[in-house]
Order: structure tokens, then sequence, then C-alpha cells
């Protein structure tokens, strides 16, 4: 359904980022990040949690290599993947407020809607500034010199925490692309061709990239981050929502 707020240009740069940072594996990636208190302890939930709206995308890739959006698979990854994630939540015993639907008729402008872009933002500095050899030195730990997980979205998030009622907030981002029949078979022979010349060659195929964050809405500190990178992964059924729920919300500090 079309809104007023289209976030997903946003979501689209913080994905293509993940995906041109590094080479996504055949195995699941994942770079989950917990904050800290200032005794070095991890953050840990004090409070109830709202699942906002997923921004999800599920797409085709061609044999050309061009990504066709398929609605009905992007609504039901729409539904299943909260599903998967309230049945994940209720088994840590979590304190779930209902979810928050981004309004269709949100004004870009709002408080709430620049809160959503906000959180694009931060996002997307905690995937790039968490990578070996770009932390910023803001964000280093003096004494080990690793990234610290110390962002925030500021105090203005509040309107959010008034909106739902929820202490925190979990955002998420996916692109979830399936290869179609002549993709396959390029690749396939792509491969073989590489084989052929001493070399190994793969033009690539269906990925899937996310990225969550987990916001205290009292506060604005980003508490915890994931960003997850496989070449697996199905959001079209029941079962695929759950694993890929699994791994995208590991570590989550419950």
């Amino acid at each position: 359904m079309p809104r007023t707020l289209d976030l997903r240009t946003g979501s689209h740069c913080l994905l293509l980022f993940a995906a041109l940072t590094f080479t996504v594996p055949a195995a699941a990636y994942t770079n989950a990040k917990v904050a800290t208190t200032a005794t070095g302890e991890q953050v840990k939930i004090t409070g109830s949690l709202v699942i906002v709206e997923p921004d999800i995308e599920l797409t085709l890739v061609t044999a050309g290599g061009l990504q066709e959006p398929r609605k009905e698979w992007s609504d039901a990854a729409r539904h299943l993947y909260p599903q998967a994630a309230h049945a994940l939540l209720n088994g840590k015993k979590a304190d779930q407020k209902p979810d928050y639907d981004v309004p269709d008729n949100l004004d870009p402008a709002s408080r709430q809607g620049q809160i959503l872009r906000l959180n694009q933002a931060v996002a997307l500095s905690i995937a790039q500034y968490s990578m070996p050899g770009s932390v910023l030195a803001t964000k280093k730990d003096p004494t080990t010199g690793k990234p610290m997980m110390e962002w925030t979205l500021g105090p203005g998030v509040s309107e959010l925490h008034e909106a739902t009622g929820a202490d925190y907030a979990l955002f998420t981002y996916i692109r979830d692309s399936y290869s179609s029949g002549g993709r396959t078979a390029m690749r396939m022979f792509a491969m073989l061709a590489g084989a052929a010349m001493g070399s190994y060659l793969d033009i690539g195929g269906g990925q899937q990239i996310g990225v969550a964050t987990l916001v205290d809405l009292r506060t604005g500190q980003v508490v915890w981050f994931n960003l997850l990178a496989r070449q697996s992964g199905d959001l079209r059924n029941e079962q695929g929502a759950q694993a890929t729920v699994a791994q995208m919300l590991k570590d989550l500090p419950l």
C-alpha cells in the first residue's frame, strides 16, 4: 500500500551498502552488537518492546541479473516475519506491545517520520563504521581498540514512546532475492566456464540482506544492532521466516 512517507529509498541505500561492503557468504553472516553500561556490562532490556512495521521487499533475479519486485511474496513476508518474531520474543518472556504500523499517510516531516528516517541513517552508520579498518576514533574503546556501541537517535524518539506505550522499538529492514530458472542456469554456466579456465567465476544469485536495531524510546540509545547477510533463506513460508528471525534477532539482549 503506498504511503506518503516512502522509506524505501533510505532502506535500499542501507542494504545496498551492506551488500557491497563484503561478498555475501553462503553460510549466514551476522554482526550483532550490544551496547554496554558505564561498568562495561552488556545492556539488558528492562521494559516493554514494540515491533515497528518491518521494511521488507522480495524480488526475483532474472537471467540478466535484474531484480523484479514480487508484491505477493513481499506481502507474505511482511506478515510472516512479525509473526515469527513474536513467537521468538514470547519464548524469551519479553513484554510486548501491539505492533506499530506505519500510517499510510504519515507526513515525512512529522516527528514520527523523522524518527524512522533517522533510525535508517544511524543504522547505516553503525554498519559502516563497525567494519574493520573503518571504526571512528570516537567509537573506539581506548583500551582495546574495538568498536563501541555508543549510538543514539536522541530524545526525540519519545514521540514514538508516547504513540506506542513501549520502552523499546525494534526496527527491521530486509531485502530478499531469489534466482529465476534462467539465472540459475546462467550461474552454473559461468561456474563451469570459470573452472575450464582454471578460475572460480560466480555471477551471483539470490541473497538475503537484513539490518535490525533496538532503540530505547526513553533515551534514544541504540542498545542492539545486527547485520545479516547470506545466500540462503526464504521469507515466503513460515519455516523460512522462523529461520530468518532466529538469525536476524541473534544476541538480542533479553
